[in-house]
């Protein structure tokens, strides 16, 4: 069994993967800022098939990633997946209109601290020999806009460039890099930005409603292509093109079921 670290675990799609990987028997090593929610994500975890861990990081703090990568290997031995899924969407201001503090947020967590943790881990798999390095994207990593993401965007985007340098810096090693696109999830992130911004969402509601999922319905198909990606530079998309086309187009002829009511939106 595999050893995975999964940052930014405590919820959202990153819990959906801790709770996947464990149940599979593999051990999983969770983190995240709040210390509470790392104890609830441990717990919601006792008695799954594989063993976890976790402790608070924030993976802004150099110092705190590599403790993370620290406790992995103490407690399993080695890292044998690291997937940089910490990240802070805020959708609900234009560019110009974004409090300061947000921006520093939204930048040092999702591109410092993907950088943060690809350093380490990249450096510890490259002293042990082995390993698989995921970074986790999103809206704007393909170079697309979509209204409130211009920030979000921007950071997603800058780390589609780190990941594909960083394969090329790697190419000669047994460190495989790649990437993730979950797609539109419904998780708690999108849940508060949708309240903070009622108007706008519904201005979006019924096209979103075609292309959203649940993270029950797409942490599995994630984990599968996780555990079978053996190639640098793969990219692991569950919203592909083809997929959302036929979406958008049976959408026209059939209602797709409110995805967002039961979220109680």
């Amino acid at each position: 069994m595999s050893t995975i670290v999964i940052t930014g675990s405590t919820q959202g799609i990153g819990r959906g993967l801790a709770q996947e990987f464990c149940r599979r028997g593999h051990n999983v090593v969770i983190a995240g800022r709040n210390a509470e929610r790392v104890a609830s994500a441990l717990t919601a975890l006792e008695g799954e098939a594989g063993q976890a861990a976790g402790q608070p990081c924030d993976v802004a703090q150099h110092p705190q990633v590599q403790a993370l990568w620290d406790l992995a290997v103490n407690k399993f031995g080695s890292v044998d997946i690291w997937i940089n899924n910490a990240g802070l969407a805020r959708t609900v201001w234009p560019i110009l209109e974004i409090p300061q503090e947000e921006i520093e947020t939204m930048v040092h967590t999702n591109m410092l601290g993907t950088i943060n943790g690809s350093r380490v881990a990249a450096s510890g798999m490259l002293a042990q020999g082995h390993g698989k390095l995921f970074n986790v994207l999103g809206g704007g990593s393909d170079g697309e806009y979509f209204p409130g993401l211009g920030l979000y965007g921007t950071t997603k985007r800058g780390l589609d460039y780190f990941t594909n340098a960083l394969v090329k810096e790697l190419a000669d090693s047994a460190i495989i890099v790649a990437k993730i696109r979950p797609g539109m999830i419904i998780t708690e992130a999108v849940v508060r930005e949708a309240r903070a911004n009622m108007e706008n969402f519904q201005k979006s509601r019924k096209m979103m409603n075609n292309l959203v999922d649940t993270v029950e319905t797409v942490a599995p198909y994630l984990v599968d292509n996780i555990l079978a990606t053996e190639k640098s530079g793969t990219k692991i998309r569950w919203l592909n093109g083809p997929k959302m086309a036929g979406r958008m187009l049976r959408g026209m002829f059939k209602k797709r079921p409110d995805q967002f009511e039961p979220f109680g939106l």
